[in-house]
C-alpha cells in the first residue's frame, strides 16, 4: 500500500477528548511534526476526523 505524509498544523488544545486521542493515536507529539503512515482505510478515517488539525503533505 502507498504511504502518505501527514503534518499537524493546528494544536489539539481546547479540542474534544476524542480528537485529542485521535491525534495521539496517529503518533503526533508536537506541532508541525511530520509522520509517515500507510494509506489504509483506518488511517484515512482518522485523518478525516481531524482534518482541520492536520495536513496531508505531498
Amino acid at each position: 500500500m502507498a504511504t502518505i505524509k501527514i503534518k499537524q498544523v493546528r494544536s489539539a488544545i481546547k479540542r474534544p477528548a476524542v480528537q485529542k486521542a485521535t491525534i495521539k493515536a496517529l503518533g503526533f507529539r508536537k506541532l508541525n511534526q511530520v509522520i509517515e503512515k500507510e494509506a489504509t482505510p483506518q488511517i484515512m478515517g482518522m485523518i478525516n476526523k481531524v482534518q482541520h488539525l492536520v495536513q496531508v503533505v505531498e
